[in-house]
């Protein structure tokens, strides 16, 4: 059984038989909730590829000590994929934050497309984007994973055409393409971008500013996904062609 993660700012430095002291909220859940308890077995992670192994040696309500057995160095996964998400209605959001964290998606990008319902403005952008960053941290903790996506704010159309113009790789999802994602070279290093557009689709002008910044406009399939899912299957098509799924 793979042992329950926990999130700590830094593990730069910690070696075999240091104590890590983890505190506030994520303590709290761990030691109340959870019902740590001195002995147990559990993983520490920084985020940024630093995982360290340990026993509990001591608990409070808000804090617990780990002695560290172990400290492991992981490299970034390559390629890395971001995801640039159009804001989705209601809860769909922190499903599709939720999903794309736990199949390796190195960052999502939320995104206010033109047609996109959601309007995230004033203190509802601040509330909003900080549970999509919630969601992303719980999401990879709960799958055990090293590196944790980074959930950057609000990003314009004209952010994602300066992203596409970085990648190696650069998709846009649209269901009117006529070259299908499985046809498309995938790159073994480096990053994928995969763009996904709002429930009432992507503008002309949105596909032909993407695709001058050197998008591929790819579809899925014949089936039209909701843009809560799509991303996560572009992303599981894209991965298995990678040696990261062994492909």
């Amino acid at each position: 059984m793979t042992l329950p993660q926990h999130l700590v700012p830094t593990l730069a430095g910690v070696a075999e038989g240091h104590t890590v002291t983890v505190d506030g909220d994520e303590a709290h859940h761990a030691v109340v909730v959870r019902r740590l308890r001195v002995g147990e077995a559990v993983m520490l992670a920084d985020g940024v590829g630093l995982v360290a192994t340990g026993e509990v040696s001591a608990t409070t309500k808000r804090s617990f000590d780990v002695r560290v057995t172990t400290v492991e160095s992981f490299p970034a996964p390559t390629p890395a994929i971001t995801i640039v998400q159009a804001l989705p209605k209601g809860e769909r959001g922190e499903l599709a934050v939720e999903v794309l964290t736990e199949i390796g998606a190195a960052r999502i990008v939320p995104w206010a497309a033109a047609r996109s319902v959601a309007v995230w403005k004033g203190e509802r952008a601040a509330k909003s984007h900080a549970k999509w960053q919630s969601t992303a941290r719980e999401a990879a903790k709960q799958s055990r994973r090293s590196w944790h996506p980074e959930v950057p704010t609000l990003a314009t159309t004209a952010d994602v055409a300066a992203l596409v113009q970085q990648a190696d790789l650069a998709v846009v999802l649209h269901e009117d393409a006529t070259e299908p994602l499985g046809a498309i070279a995938v790159p073994d290093l480096g990053e994928i971008v995969v763009v996904v557009g709002p429930e009432g689709g992507l503008t002309d002008d949105e596909v032909a500013l993407l695709v001058g910044a050197g998008a591929v406009a790819c579809r899925l399939g014949s089936e039209v996904l909701r843009t809560s899912t799509a991303g996560v299957a572009a992303v599981a098509a894209l991965l298995a062609r990678t040696s990261r799924w062994g492909g």
